[in-house]
């Protein structure tokens, strides 16, 4: 996929100093984008340990300032910050199964996922028979709001079969508040009509927040700029997503994480969690706090060296504790061994099934098995 941007080629100027001039018109456009850039890569540091540990500012106030610095960004550039090049938000049918009787899935990807996080499931989805939807949103929106988009998408979703929701990383966040929140909220009337849920699998979802959000506007500056399928490129994207207001919410003891645990799961939906162990941290964990090290003052060095040292004590997935997988009244998290996106894609194309694939299938497989025959009483 090309970025959203376009540099027009430098044509060799002619003797003579007007074509020269003309040449120079040509590349003033590359001035203010290279300033762009450069106080990406200074907000990047500022905003990523000040901003996320400031004993002064409340995380109200911290996402107040995010929520005024996107739209801010978005006047400045409105068109750079717009994701382009076929992207769109919203419910979208993936894969058709005519005739199917099975409950509709709809898949809802994670904080900054290109896309292709589902790849590997999709295929053995489609072979179960399984007729599948995928719900997108923006990444620098707060939870709720997603999960009010959902709900207002939910009305056009079809309603003559129930639906299993699948939720990677944050993504579980915004079923859980969908789920809990508008479709079946427990002791009220629902807030937004159309089918019902009938189950809620959330894969690597940080249900008690995850320390490593703090450090997701470094990782920003890294992958808006990867060339792969499905990468949703947008200049500036690294910013607008950076200093989204997510960032706040999936801090641990985060206000809106404790707004949504206090929302009772409702009975009848039933709710599978699933999460991933490592034994140490990956190579590519590994790299990018040697990358942060090397980019960071003494005292910031200092901080991340004692947050890193403490991550081995519950690594988890590598982002997500296995703490961290569980909300109140939920049942226990099922483990396997796995990086946080490891779970469900391969992240080489020699690598075996991402392990959380084989328990969907096996939680899918349960939930949709017919009643077993009543046996008739012993005589």
């Amino acid at each position: 996929m090309k970025p959203s941007f376009h540099i027009p080629p430098v044509k060799r100027a002619a003797t003579g100093s007007r074509p020269l001039r003309r040449s120079r018109a040509k590349l003033h456009w590359l001035r203010p984008l290279l300033l762009g850039l450069l106080g990406l890569v200074v907000l990047a540091l500022l905003w990523t340990w000040s901003g996320n540990t400031s004993q002064n500012q409340s995380p109200k106030a911290q996402r107040q300032l995010r929520d005024a610095a996107q739209d801010q960004f978005k006047q400045w550039f409105p068109q750079p910050v717009m994701p382009t090049n076929n992207d769109w938000y919203g419910l979208e049918l993936r894969i058709r199964a005519s005739g199917s009787k099975l409950p509709r899935l709809v898949v809802v990807h994670g904080l900054d996922e290109p896309g292709s996080i589902w790849h590997d499931l999709f295929p053995l989805l489609d072979a179960a028979g399984f007729e599948v939807w995928e719900f997108r949103y923006p990444h620098d929106q707060s939870i709720e709001r997603t999960a009010q988009n959902f709900a207002e998408q939910w009305q056009e979703f079809p309603t003559n079969r129930p639906a299993i929701l699948i939720g990677y990383d944050v993504g579980g966040l915004v079923i859980r508040d969908f789920v809990a929140r508008w479709r079946h909220p427990v002791n009220a009337a629902a807030r937004a009509s159309g089918a019902a849920v009938r189950g809620a699998i959330l894969v690597g979802t940080p249900n008690q927040g995850s320390d490593w959000a703090r450090l997701r506007v470094w990782l920003e500056l890294r992958d808006q700029f990867l060339t792969k399928e499905d990468q949703r490129f947008a200049l500036f994207a690294a910013l607008r997503d950076g200093c989204a207001t997510p960032v706040i919410d999936l801090q641990p003891n985060s206000s809106s994480l404790a707004a949504l645990n206090a929302l009772p799961w409702p009975n009848a939906v039933s709710i599978q969690l699933i999460g991933g162990t490592l034994s140490e941290p990956t190579l590519g964990m590994s790299a990018n706090f040697t990358a942060l090290m090397q980019a960071s003052s003494a005292e910031l060095q200092e901080l991340l060296t004692a947050w890193w040292s403490n991550l081995g004590i519950n690594l988890g997935d590598g982002v997500v504790t296995l703490d961290a997988l569980r909300f109140p009244n939920a049942p226990a998290p099922l483990q396997v061994a796995g990086s946080h996106r490891g779970l469900l894609t391969r992240l080489t194309p020699t690598d075996p099934e991402p392990p959380a694939i084989a328990l969907i299938l096996q939680t899918l497989t349960a939930w949709n098995a017919p009643p077993a025959a009543a046996k008739p009483p012993i005589q």
